[in-house]
């Protein structure tokens, strides 16, 4: 049986790091109370030249030197982002032309802090029903373009980076064991983006109520995510009659230390099972878990044979999980 297969892993952080203490000069806060409540010392910013799809395209290229897969072996690209180039065409689109890579189809999936998994799950269809060989997921975000900088709650939590992987249809034991994803709209404006879209057009009157920016209810959304990570992760080893005890590592959605925190408590996992650098990223969104998942591979911490999982929970609320068989 053939399955889909992670060949390939790569990631792209822009250059400006923000620190705390640049923080500490732009809002009311410090750097012990956001390194306190967090865990975040430092996040990357995009230089006002950078779009999401040169973030994505760096990403891509990497996973793509690493796979030794060319741009036209590429059948498809489904790229996770909220803060795409534009509403429309999709970002996907952009990196397609931009790679060179004429014989995909592509598309963007739009779960927020969920994206990459239900980016990765929605390929991985493709190529488990043989409709498509090779296909590149990729998590990239720009969420400085969408944070209300005088909001201190919020300005101090988000970062910019790309991800990315390519899958390829192998023989084996290898590969995507299951993928699982769920959602639940009745918690909608806990986190979103009011404007602009169809309810909240643009207007004079909308950017002075600062809409374009992200909203969140931070207290609300941490209950639920924690709730909502633990049991879909359940479901992932359940499904494939395993437990805690066989998973190497964990590379949850990096949000914010405490719900990492919370997450690993409740799984009951060991330091070693979780891998976290939200440290020097922040909350990267959809980016988040491709960007670790290289950091991990890249220095040597996957082993043939390992059982690994990613754990996502983001705005809409989504939610979902990937077992993986490294």
């Amino acid at each position: 049986m053939k399955r889909a297969r992670i060949i390939g892993t790569g990631s792209y952080l822009p250059a400006k790091v923000l620190t705390n203490f640049d923080l500490e000069k732009m809002v009311d806060t410090s750097n012990e109370w956001i390194s306190t409540r967090t865990g975040i010392d430092e996040r990357r910013i995009a230089a006002d030249d950078e779009m999401t799809s040169d973030l994505a395209l760096i990403a891509a290229r990497n996973a793509m030197d690493m796979a030794g897969v060319k741009a036209e072996d590429i059948d498809l690209i489904v790229v996770g982002t909220i803060t795409g180039d534009y509403p429309w065409p999709s970002t996907a689109c952009i990196v397609q032309d931009k790679l060179g890579a004429i014989n995909a189809g592509a598309w963007d999936v739009s779960a927020a802090c969920s994206g990459f998994v239900y980016a990765l799950s929605s390929a991985v269809q493709f190529i488990n029903g043989g409709n498509a060989k090779r296909a590149l997921v990729i998590g990239a975000e720009i969420f400085s373009r969408i944070i209300d900088w005088e909001d201190r709650n919020t300005c101090i939590l988000f970062g910019d980076g790309a991800g990315a992987v390519v899958l390829e249809a192998q023989e084996g034991d290898a590969g995507v064991l299951s993928t699982h994803l769920k959602a639940d709209g009745s918690f909608w404006e806990l986190l979103y983006q009011p404007g602009f879209g169809a309810v909240h057009p643009a207007s004079v009157s909308g950017i002075e109520q600062r809409l374009p920016f992200l909203r969140m209810a931070g207290n609300e959304v941490f209950k639920v995510a924690v709730r909502s990570m633990y049991e879909v992760a359940n479901e992932a080893l359940t499904a494939n009659d395993m437990t805690t005890a066989d998973l190497a590592m964990l590379f949850p959605h990096q949000a914010n230390r405490r719900i990492l925190d919370a997450v690993k408590k409740r799984l009951k996992l060991t330091d070693e099972q979780m891998f976290i650098n939200v440290d020097k990223c922040g909350n990267t969104s959809g980016a988040s878990i491709p960007i670790a998942l290289d950091e991990a591979n890249r220095k040597g911490m996957l082993k043939e044979g390992d059982i690994i999982m990613f754990d996502a929970f983001g705005g809409g609320f989504t939610w979902g999980s990937c077992l993986v068989r490294w």
